[in-house]
């Protein structure tokens, strides 16, 4: 069974429409991620598939079920979303953090249970996170506050995670650091992972399913290497490249065409040059 499907999804803002009669399938057990140009609805998507936007028309299945009509708490046990550049309360500690994650099996009267505290502490465990559970949230680096970040989602133990650009701000050290935690928790825990990137040739690299955007709707979904393409590229990006394969992991890797310092372009100039100058 697929974890979301999304059916005639139409989504907006007032009267403008972002999203148009969009189908899309999210596999289970497997990492998604959303590309498209900017403004194209990616994060739109992505939050109306947490319910935090009531959709203009169609339906979200979670599950089986039809997300509007499941209790929030439900919904909340089941699908965790991380917003893009979220922000703690100053001097929340990275402790108080995760906790929230298990605002979800909150009850009346209910205590903070030993079930809680194993979550938080997994949590904490699969982020690197247990030596830092006292530092202020806002003290922390980049990379470090994106993982603790995580770890709240974690906490939730839900089968299905959502985020948002979780790699914006981030150097390129910070920004792999992020996609391997996600990658070995969905190697690991076979975690359904959705999420919102804008560099291509990293979602090629981590990505088991690429869903592309474009004009309100669905352009091309399927596995990086079938639907990659330097066409997909220029219809989606408005962009020319060359699609080749990354050397090491053998995932399409596009080459943007561009003006830059080209060295290939200035040797065959060169080269030119002096044969022309040999001639004369």
């Amino acid at each position: 069974m697929d974890t979301l499907t999304a059916r005639e999804l139409t989504l907006g803002y007032g009267e403008e429409i972002i999203i148009d009669e969009l189908d899309i399938t999210i596999p289970k057990g497997e990492i998604t991620v959303l590309i498209g140009g900017n403004g194209c609805g990616k994060s739109t998507l992505l939050r109306s598939m947490a319910r935090l936007l009531k959709p203009m028309d169609g339906d979200i299945i979670l599950h089986g079920e039809e997300i509007a009509k499941m209790p929030t708490k439900e919904v909340a046990r089941k699908l965790a979303i991380l917003p893009q550049s979220p922000v703690s309360p100053e001097g929340l500690t990275v402790a108080d953090l995760v906790k929230q994650g298990r605002h979800p099996y909150k009850r009346l009267f209910k205590q903070w249970s030993q079930e809680d505290e194993l979550a938080v502490n997994d949590a904490l465990q699969a982020t690197n996170m247990l030596q830092l559970k006292d530092r202020a949230v806002d003290s922390l680096s980049g990379g470090q506050r994106q993982r603790a970040w995580i770890a709240m989602t974690l906490a939730q133990k839900t089968d299905t995670i959502l985020l948002d650009e979780p790699t914006t701000y981030l150097d390129m050290t910070h920004q792999i650091e992020i996609l391997d935690l996600l990658f070995e928790l969905n190697e690991r825990d076979g975690r359904t992972i959705v999420m919102v990137l804008h560099d291509l040739n990293l979602a090629c690299r981590y990505a088991h399913h690429i869903v592309a955007i474009k004009d309100k709707k669905v352009y091309a979904q399927g596995r990086p290497e079938e639907i990659i393409s330097c066409n997909m590229v220029h219809d989606v990006f408005q962009m020319k490249c060359d699609v080749t394969y990354d050397p090491m992991f053998g995932t399409p890797m596009c080459i943007p065409h561009g003006r830059g310092r080209c060295l290939i372009k200035r040797a065959v100039a060169e080269s030119q040059a002096q044969a022309q100058a040999s001639l004369q």
